[in-house]
Order: structure tokens, then C-alpha cells, then sequence
């Protein structure tokens, strides 16, 4: 198995790029292939994907991208491919914080992630993506006060709470609690 290779991009696809080490090019799948520049050297984080008829690499610019993509491959439904995009699209911290929060709604937002995959995930991976002292504090503070000052009830608010995408800007947050709340 691979931990990484170091080397330089020679084509970019789009969905992959060839990285060239030593005379030999490794095709290897990426998250987002446009990110990386033709000509330069990159270190490259590796998974090797062995199945009966075919053998795949995907590749990740940092450790952190590659965690989380081992642990969504390992959900079950959840395949090498439809992990991918979920990286591409999202942010690490983000992605987190929603299987943290229980925000299915972000999470169906993933190409291929329907509401039975996004539970399945939340189901199999909360609790085990960030130890005690690295969980996210709560970042709603703001938006409960908002809210609050609004006459709803806390019993209310808390009920939208884990609906609402943690890495919006405070005026988005308000704008879907709001919508959420006058269902």
C-alpha cells in the first residue's frame, strides 16, 4: 500500500492527474484535478483501490482530506466513488461538523448522497471523526440569540438547529432557521 508519492503533474483531467516519479506516470484520481498545476511538484496522499477489475489510486493534497476519505469509504453504500466528489465539494471541517450536528440536509447536497446514505453516514461515523477535545464548540450562539430575541422558543430553535449548514455566514443561518421554523 501506498502512503504517498512526491512528484510532478504532467496532465490534468478531469478527474485525475498524472503525477510523474522517476520516469513512471501514476494515474491517480483526485478530488478536485484542477487545483494542481502542470509542471510542478506535489506530494500527493494515496489510496490504493483493489477490486476484481481494477486497481485505482486516489489521491488527496492533504493528510486530513485523506482521513476523512477512508472513513467515508467505510460506510456502508458508500463507495470510493461517491466519497470523491464529497471531498471535492465540501470542506473537511465542514463535512464534519454536519455528520456532527446531524445535518442530513447538507450532506444530501453531495452528488449520488440520497437521505438513506446521508443517515447511514451520520449512523456509522458521528462521534468518531474528532476526539473530545477537538469537537467543534457550539458556533451558534449568535443565531440562538437572534432567534431568541425573535420570541421563538428555545425548545423551537434547537429543533432547526441541526438543519442549518454550521459554515454559513450568520445572515444564512438566519434566512433558513427562519424558513424552517415557519414550516
Amino acid at each position: 500500500m501506498y502512503a504517498y508519492i512526491k512528484g510532478i503533474v504532467t496532465d490534468i483531467e478531469s478527474s485525475y492527474i498524472i503525477l510523474d516519479n522517476n520516469g513512471i506516470g501514476y494515474l491517480i484520481y483526485t478530488a478536485n484535478p484542477y487545483s494542481f498545476n502542470i509542471g510542478e511538484e506535489y506530494m500527493v496522499y494515496l489510496y490504493q483501490n483493489v477490486r476484481e477489475d481494477e486497481i485505482s489510486l486516489y489521491g488527496f493534497k492533504t493528510k486530513e482530506e485523506k482521513d476523512l476519505f477512508l472513513k467515508l469509504i467505510g460506510v456502508k453504500g458508500l463507495g470510493c466513488k461517491m466519497a470523491l466528489p464529497m471531498i471535492a465539494t465540501g470542506s473537511t471541517s465542514g463535512i464534519i461538523d454536519a455528520i456532527e450536528r446531524e445535518n442530513v440536509l447538507y450532506l444530501k447536497k453531495f452528488p449520488k448522497i440520497g437521505d438513506k446514505v446521508a443517515r447511514q453516514i451520520i449512523l456509522d461515523l458521528k462521534g468518531k471523526l474528532v476526539s473530545k477535545e477537538e469537537a467543534p464548540t457550539d458556533n451558534f450562539d449568535e443565531l440562538i440569540e437572534a432567534l431568541k430575541s425573535l420570541g421563538y422558543k428555545t425548545s423551537d430553535i434547537n429543533r432547526v438547529l441541526k438543519m442549518i449548514n454550521p459554515t454559513d455566514d450568520i445572515e444564512m443561518q438566519i434566512k433558513e432557521a427562519l424558513k424552517l421554523l415557519l414550516k
